[in-house]
């Protein structure tokens, strides 16, 4: 499971952009649709700030 920590997360879409599963939208910060989510982590490595972590 990935989590988002929100106060790194600087909300430029990256992870929501690659996630294969479509389990990341972001707002004002990323979130994850933990039901949708394949725990691949393909967002881990594309997010610029690091603030993905599973």
């Amino acid at each position: 499971m990935v989590t988002i920590n929100e106060s790194e997360c600087v909300g430029c879409g990256a992870c929501a952009d690659i996630c294969p599963a479509s389990a990341i939208t972001v707002d004002d910060v990323a979130v994850v649709d933990q039901s949708k989510c394949v725990d691949c982590g393909t967002c881990i490595d594309e997010c610029p700030s690091s603030a993905i972590q599973q």
